[in-house]
C-alpha cells in the first residue's frame, strides 16, 4: 500500500534511458542523490522509463516535483538548466503512451485527475542521444562532468522552495 507524502514534501525524480547515452542524465543523478543525506521530506526515486509509475507518483499530494532529465535547448552538451514547467501541461493533446517524456506526463497527470503544485525541471543539455537501435550505455564526458552540478542545482531549488513555503 503506497502512503501520501508527508506535509510539504517534494520529490526529485530522474527520468531517461540508460540504454540511449546522455539519455540516462536524470537516471544517474538520482543514483547519487540517493545514496546522501537529504533534507527531511525530499524523496528522490529513479523512475528511468517508466512513465506511468511517475505518472501516478505525480497525483500524489507533493508540494513540488523537481524532474531531472537530458533536455535539447541548442545549448552546449553540458550545460544545465532550472525551468519551471506548466503542472498540467498542455492537456489540448491526445497522451501519447509511447513517448512518455515530461509534457506526455503531465498530460496524463492531468487525465489522471491529479494536478501538481509546482513541477521544476533540472536539464541538461545532452550530447550523445541513441538513435534506439545503437547502444550508448553511459554518458558523455560533458554531460558526466554536469552531474554533481545538477545535483546541486535540485538541492538549491529545494531549498529556495522550501524558504518560499516558510515565508507564505
Amino acid at each position: 500500500m503506497r502512503t501520501q507524502p508527508a506535509v510539504g514534501s517534494i520529490l526529485i525524480a530522474g527520468v531517461g534511458n540508460i540504454f540511449l547515452g546522455d539519455d540516462g542524465f536524470g537516471v544517474e543523478v538520482a543514483r547519487r542523490m540517493a545514496r546522501r543525506a537529504l533534507p527531511e521530506h525530499v524523496r528522490v526515486t529513479d523512475f528511468g522509463i517508466r512513465g506511468f509509475d511517475l505518472a501516478y507518483a505525480l497525483t500524489e499530494d507533493y508540494e513540488a516535483v523537481v524532474l531531472v532529465d537530458a533536455t535539447r535547448r541548442g545549448a552546449v552538451p553540458g550545460t544545465l538548466y532550472a525551468l519551471e514547467l506548466d503542472p498540467v501541461g498542455d492537456t489540448n493533446g491526445a497522451v501519447e503512451t509511447h513517448g512518455m517524456d515530461p509534457a506526455n506526463v503531465l498530460r496524463l497527470v492531468a487525465a489522471l485527475g491529479g494536478r501538481p503544485r509546482r513541477v521544476l525541471l533540472v536539464g541538461c543539455e545532452p550530447s550523445d542521444i541513441g538513435a534506439g537501435a545503437e547502444d550508448l550505455t553511459g554518458l558523455s564526458a560533458p554531460v558526466e562532468a554536469a552531474v554533481e552540478g545538477a545535483i546541486e542545482m535540485a538541492l538549491s531549488l529545494v531549498a529556495r522552495l522550501r524558504a518560499e513555503a516558510r515565508d507564505a
